[in-house]
This record gives structure tokens, C-alpha cells and sequence, in this order.
């Protein structure tokens, strides 16, 4: 139960009793040894919910509230809880005062000792609801890859319940991922050099429903990232690691809903974004040239943009509501069949 983990922490807790919530930070000497902080809004105690499965895909920006609104209603209304590992609380009222729960936690890593910890562990597996902030996907990836925290993780979509995660959060949530273990590739120099020594990718990570098979990438056109996930799906099928590569990517401030059982999709985004979309790509074969060091061809990726007003079938990889077109990458250069990349 997290209560008794809580005591035996020896949680500092400030009753608000106006407010009728419980504000707690793991804030001790011995706390600090462990490698994270703990911070809670709300009861205190575990309760345990009905809950349903649903996947939410956010591609950084300000956050969309219609994440937290259905991850709430999914979870039944229990224990919501936050994995970061930067920033501290900022959170916990936001979603608290969204999701209708019983609580929000936050647990913010600082090192890998944390992923043994067993107050962490057994406040990841009693979540009802579990997002993964964004950050730095490479200490994601770094602290919790085949750790107990990544058991964890799994136990909670396993119930079924509702796991979201935005920017680095998104960049996990693929069965293949973008780790970007020195500093982040831009587009120019993926598409220059494939091999690139920025682009880094792992795999035997999380492994979600619907999610098999696919690489995620995110602030797509903020950051004019869509020819380094042209790259992406280039060294998934260069390598071996996929026959027919298959990415999904986001804007900013847009989310993609993905119910787990049906692989059905939807978009919602922030009410002023003027670019709220998201890309779902696919490889047609083999790149015709991706050697490193050399520039990327490769021709004729499978490119579906969708907006609020579609829907894509995740399993069928079809789309309706939204525009088709490709991208081709040609000596270095992208290429679109449309004239516009996004």
C-alpha cells in the first residue's frame, strides 16, 4: 500500500485543511541518497479503481487539457501518477484540478538507484493513471531500461490503464525509440548522414498495445523535424530492425488518443495551435541508398496528416478526415509530393 511505503519513508505531510488536500515532498537526507523527489496532491492513501486502457501521444508545447480529462475518466478517478526526471511538481494542481482523481503524484528521478526503489515501485504499479513528462528521453531510457520501474510501467498498461507522455514522454512509447543518447539530430544532418553519430536509437524497451513496430518523433514542425523521421524509418529498414518501418509524429501542442483495444485515433490540441496535426508514416520497401556518411535516398514514404475533424485506424494504418501525400529523400534533400513537407 503506499500509505505504509509512505510512513516508512517518513514523508513530510502538510494537511491544507482548508482545502481538504494532502501536500507531500520526499524531501529527507534519505530521500535524497535514493536519487528522487516525491511530491502529492491529494489523499494519501491507496484506493484502488476500475480502469481502461487508452495511450496518449503528445508532441511537446503547452499541454493539451483533454489529455488529462480522459486519462482521469479512463482511470476511474484513482491515483494519477507523474515520472519526469527534471522539473519538480508543476503538474500536480494542473491535472489535479482536470482529472477528477483521487491524487497526483509526481516522482522526478535524478539517477538510475531510484528504478530499485521500492516506495517508487509500488507507486508506479498502484497508479490508475500514469504520464511520463517530457525532458530528456535518453535519461528515460538510461535510469529505467530493464529495471523494475520499466516492470512497472508495463503492469500499469497491463490492467488495463490509461499511460500518456509528451515530447521525450512521446519519444518512449514506441516500440522502436529515438534516444537520443549525446545531442538531438537535426533534419539536415539525418538526411546528410543516416548514421549520423546523434542518431541513436534503441529498441527492447516499452512495449505497448498497438504501439509494435512503430518509432514516434515529436515538435514536428516547431522544430522542422519530418526529414529526420524520414532518417528514422531509413535505419529501421536498413538495419534490420523492421521489413516495413512506421512512425507517428507530432506537432506541438497536439495530442494523439489511441484506444488500445481497437487501435482506433483521434487528434485534440490546444484551442489557438495553427498547426495541430499528426503524421502517420510508412515505409514502401528497402531505402534505395542509406551507407554512412553518405546522403539518404529514399523514396516514396507513405505520409497521412490528420487533424480534429479525422480518424486513423491504427491496426489498418488508414486514415479518414485527413490529407495523404510523400516524402522523398533524394541525395540529402526531401522531397513532397504535395509541395509542402507538412
Amino acid at each position: 500500500m503506499k500509505n505504509n511505503c509512505k510512513r516508512s519513508q517518513s514523508l513530510l505531510v502538510w494537511a491544507m485543511a482548508g482545502l481538504g488536500l494532502i501536500l507531500a515532498s520526499h524531501l529527507t537526507l534519505a530521500e535524497e541518497t535514493v536519487g528522487y523527489k516525491y511530491y502529492l496532491i491529494g489523499n494519501a492513501e491507496n484506493v484502488v479503481r476500475d480502469t481502461e486502457g487508452l495511450i496518449v501521444m503528445q508532441g511537446g508545447g503547452d499541454d493539451v487539457d483533454e489529455n488529462y480529462i480522459q486519462m482521469g475518466a479512463k482511470g476511474g478517478g484513482g491515483d494519477f501518477v507523474v515520472l519526469r526526471a527534471s522539473g519538480a511538481a508543476e503538474y500536480n494542481d494542473y491535472i489535479y484540478e482536470l482529472c477528477n482523481c483521487d491524487s497526483v503524484e509526481t516522482i522526478v528521478f535524478e539517477n538510475g538507484e531510484a528504478a530499485n526503489d521500492m516506495f517508487v515501485i509500488e507507486t508506479i504499479r498502484n497508479a490508475e493513471a500514469l504520464f511520463i513528462a517530457g525532458g530528456d528521453q535518453a535519461n528515460y531510457v538510461r535510469f529505467w531500461r530493464g529495471t523494475p520501474v520499466e516492470d512497472a510501467i508495463h503492469h500499469v498498461v497491463s490492467k488495463p490503464a490509461p499511460i500518456g507522455g509528451t515530447s521525450a514522454g512521446m519519444a518512449i512509447l514506441g516500440e522502436f525509440v529515438y534516444n537520443s543518447m549525446t545531442e538531438s539530430v537535426t533534419a539536415e544532418r539525418a538526411l546528410q548522414n543516416p548514421y549520423y553519430a546523434d542518431l541513436t536509437l534503441a529498441r527492447d524497451f516499452l512495449q505497448l498495445p498497438k504501439m509494435n513496430n512503430i518509432i514516434t518523433d515529436q515538435h514536428l514542425q516547431e522544430r522542422d523535424r519530418i526529414g529526420r523521421t524520414v532518417a528514422f524509418l531509413a535505419r529501421l529498414v536498413a538495419d534490420g530492425w523492421s521489413e516495413q518501418g512506421r512512425a507517428i509524429a507530432a506537432d506541438r501542442e497536439t495530442a494523439l488518443h489511441v484506444d488500445p483495444k481497437t487501435g482506433k485515433a483521434r487528434v485534440f490540441s490546444t484551442a489557438d495551435h495553427e498547426t495541430p496535426y499528426v503524421y502517420f508514416m510508412r515505409t514502401p520497401g528497402k531505402p534505395e541508398h542509406c551507407v554512412a556518411g553518405d546522403p539518404l535516398t529514399f523514396k516514396n514514404i507513405e505520409v497521412y496528416r490528420l487533424g480534429s475533424e479525422g480518424s486513423f485506424d491504427i491496426d489498418e494504418w488508414r486514415g479518414e478526415g485527413g490529407i495523404s501525400y510523400t516524402l522523398s529523400a533524394e541525395n540529402g534533400k526531401l522531397v513532397s509530393s504535395r509541395g509542402e513537407f507538412y
